[in-house]
């Protein structure tokens, strides 16, 4: 039989993910990436036990492991007494319980990872400062226009091409961005540069009325990952992201715990980043073509699901194109199957708002019974254990 040519643009997380989930199948694979070089904005990213179960299934578990931390465990704090509650002990106890611990990661780190797999597999299978602006299909084929007037072509085509996705309009015509009302503020500051009572290898959650705030190592240990959130701010448009001081952050956090506050004034630069929606899609797939990640399922960053969830999608969309003959229909049992996981996924981080942000966090007094209520073992499991039990390896297909 003739060897199936997937086309992949974006050469981001999910894209790469599933090229090595397609290459691993006996399909072969080009990644079309707009930039001049791999590299992945932004800094942390936390992998829980299922990302880490498609991580291995795409044989590059270990290697990221050995660039990574894996987190003794997830804590709440409250914003301004700094009170703490445990949310899940981590460690030990998540690989007995799930199979694989949960990680804190580098996002550069998982993308060069990624990407070294794609080579290994395929050398020549990337192809950088290559941006699509046009597409056709026909009953035989796809076809992908480049900047610069060639056309590649193909037997299907992923878009994988993040929340501002050229290929999701070229699909299904033009939508709009949605800034949230919330921003986010970005640093990753030197472990040393911390006092001791900061460097734990534990995820922080600090929540408070109208905001939160991570934070957790990464690469080894050596530079802590810190990202506050706000709502009720203005962003006129692009560009989404600017950059930023220690002086605005602190402003932005002012009555937040002194903690926090040493942590802004250790960073060495500062970073704003609006953060973004896209309207839900009623479908994903048309004919040879379809989408994953953020190009249709776009989430908000509190459930620790958004990279992870694009890894999934290219391994049950590989596992999809194995199994049928017929290419418009292992795309549509691709569909199927990711829609209504990831839909509820993007629908369980935004309740997580609620937890997050609520007005009772701003005082103790009404904000402990809350947490303590909120956050109890058994509330936990029931948001998060589903998410962590997925296996994009096993799910039915």
């Amino acid at each position: 039989m003739r060897t199936l040519k997937a086309i992949v643009v974006g050469g981001g997380i999910g894209g790469l993910a599933a090229a090595i989930a397609l290459l691993q199948r006996g399909i072969d694979v080009e990644v079309y990436e707009q930039a001049g070089e791999l590299r992945e904005v932004g800094a942390g990213i936390q992998i829980s036990p299922n990302g880490n179960r498609a991580l291995h299934a795409l044989g590059v578990f270990e290697a990221l492991r050995a660039l990574s931390c894996d987190a003794d465990g997830k804590e709440i704090r409250l914003w301004n007494t700094g009170r703490m509650w445990p949310l899940f002990n981590l460690g030990d106890q998540a690989i007995r319980k799930y199979g694989f611990p949960y990680m804190t990661v580098f996002r550069p780190d998982l993308l060069r990872v990624l990407g070294e797999r794609v080579r290994r597999l395929k050398p020549d299978a990337i192809h950088l400062n290559a941006r699509c602006v046009g597409f056709a299909q026909t009953g035989d084929g796809v076809s992908v226009q480049l900047a610069d007037g060639r056309w590649v072509h193909g037997d299907l085509l992923l878009g994988a091409d993040g929340v501002h996705s050229v290929m999701r309009g070229l699909l299904h015509g033009p939508d709009e961005i949605q800034f949230t009302g919330m921003v986010a503020w970005r640093a990753l500051i030197p472990m040393e540069a911390l006092p001791s009572h900061l460097v734990r290898n534990v995820a922080l959650n600090w929540i408070g009325p109208g905001g939160h705030l991570v934070h957790y190592p990464v690469q080894g240990g050596r530079l802590m990952n810190f990202v506050g959130t706000l709502e009720g701010d203005r962003w006129g448009g692009p560009p989404w992201q600017e950059p930023s001081t220690r002086e605005a952050c602190a402003q932005a956090f002012a009555g937040w715990h002194e903690d926090i506050h040493t942590m802004i004034q250790a960073a060495p630069s500062v970073t704003r980043w609006a953060m973004c929606l896209r309207p839900f899609l009623e479908r994903w797939t048309v004919g040879r073509a379809t989408l994953s990640g953020d190009a249709c399922h776009p989430t908000l960053p509190l459930l620790g699901q958004g990279a992870v969830s694009s890894i999934e999608d290219g391994i049950v969309l590989a596992r999809c194109l194995e199994k049928y003959d017929d290419v418009p229909t292992a795309l549509q049992r691709y569909e199927a199957v990711r829609r209504p996981h990831t839909y509820a996924m993007v629908h369980g981080s935004s309740e997580n708002l609620y937890r997050f942000h609520n007005p009772v966090l701003a005082t103790p007094e009404t904000a402990e019974p809350f947490i303590s209520r909120e956050w109890q073992t058994q509330a936990i499991s029931d948001r998060y254990d589903w998410l962590f039990t997925y296996d994009a390896e096993a799910v039915e297909i």
